[in-house]
């Protein structure tokens, strides 16, 4: 039987939780471990909203656990470290993203691919090494292992800053990895909202040309004047496609909802790649023919390793990357979930948590 962190650890600790699939969020108290010799403590000034908390708070993936206080992009300041801890110390800014913990000794882990380690301790929702359930950002103070803490660098801002830990390491993984990364290819981005618009960003720095893809036709001016995509597309103007089909090197799709693969198979040159970085809740249709008339690739990538993720941050400040982001107080996270549901936000939204969640208007 496990313990619960309320009987195993003694570092008091307040958020806001999930008691059952309702998802509805309300004040929690509970506690975190004490800082160990290799731990970073840091309180939490700032926690994106992911869309993964959406689907987490309301079990919509079935791997729910309740309490559970969601947030997995978390920045704030260090307060304490442990006798062993090398990389950081008191006053620091630092992070933390998806996952809080692996084995460390496998293939993935030996290649700084923790997040493809078969032990990954995510950062909410999972078991921790002690058999205590990790709580995420929607609170006040963390705890990690130093080697899953992330310095954010100085001309960052903390909260435009916060959702790279997901949305940022979640596309430029990708970018690199399939060789999206060179100057002069033409990517293609599907979907403009909490991953698509860091997407665009992040491609241009690397030298792409970018054309956005959307079913949204009014985001036209936003993608090409705001973000600095160089075209876009209306997926469901036939015309448009037509006019694109085998122009694009790659295409990163965030799309989280059923949507054809047809279309944007058709989009790619001949040894182009899809790669999905969105999670639809049920299969797509994979067409197998187009693939095979051009040698195509449809991939798939989730999130980075620590090492990928630092040098995603460093890059963000080098070309002043950010998140266009709705800074909220905790009290109005519940609307935030609503509209989170209807895409009803330009493009995340933060939690202001060192300001506005406090221990004191709660009764547990």
């Amino acid at each position: 039987m496990t313990k619960s962190y309320e009987e195993e650890h003694a570092k008091e600790a307040f958020g806001w939780a999930a008691r059952d699939s309702s998802g509805v969020l309300s004040p929690f108290h509970f506690s975190r471990r004490e800082n160990g010799e290799k731990d970073v403590t840091f309180k939490v000034l700032y926690c994106g909203i992911c869309h993964s908390d959406l689907h987490m708070v309301k079990n919509e993936w079935g791997n729910s656990t309740y309490p559970l206080v969601p947030g997995h992009e978390i920045v704030g300041v260090v307060t304490e470290v442990g006798s062993k801890v090398e990389k950081y110390k008191v006053g620091d800014k630092v992070g933390v993203g998806c996952m809080v913990g692996s084995c460390r000794s496998c293939d993935s882990c030996a290649n700084d691919l923790e997040n493809y380690c078969p032990n990954m301790i995510l950062t909410y929702a999972s078991k921790y090494y002690d058999g205590t359930t990790t709580y995420g950002g929607y609170s006040n103070v963390m705890v990690a292992d130093e080697h899953f803490i992330v310095r954010i660098p100085d001309t960052l801002p903390l909260d435009a800053a916060a959702p790279l830990l997901c949305a940022g390491i979640t596309v430029y993984s990708p970018l690199k990895y399939f060789g999206l990364d060179k100057p002069g290819l033409h990517v293609g981005i599907v979907g403009l909202g909490g991953l698509g618009h860091v997407a665009v960003k992040f491609a241009k720095a690397l030298g792409a040309k970018v054309t956005v893809i959307s079913t949204s036709p009014n985001k036209r001016q936003e993608a090409i004047e705001s973000l600095g995509a160089d075209s876009f597309l209306v997926s469901r103007d036939q015309e448009q496609m037509k006019a694109a089909i085998g122009s694009m090197d790659g295409i990163i799709d965030t799309v989280s909802a059923v949507h054809p693969l047809l279309p944007l198979i058709g989009l790619l040159k001949p040894h182009g790649k899809l790669i999905m970085v969105g999670a639809p809740e049920k299969p797509l249709e994979l067409p197998v023919f187009p693939l095979l008339m051009g040698r195509k690739i449809i991939g798939g990538s989730c999130i980075g390793g620590m090492k990928e993720t630092q040098e995603m941050i460093d890059l963000a400040a080098k070309h002043n990357i950010t998140a266009e982001i709705e800074v909220i107080p905790i009290d109005y996270v519940n609307t935030a979930m609503e509209r989170l549901a209807k895409a009803d936000v330009r493009y995340r939204f933060v939690i202001d948590v060192a300001n506005t969640m406090k221990p004191a208007d709660s009764s547990s």
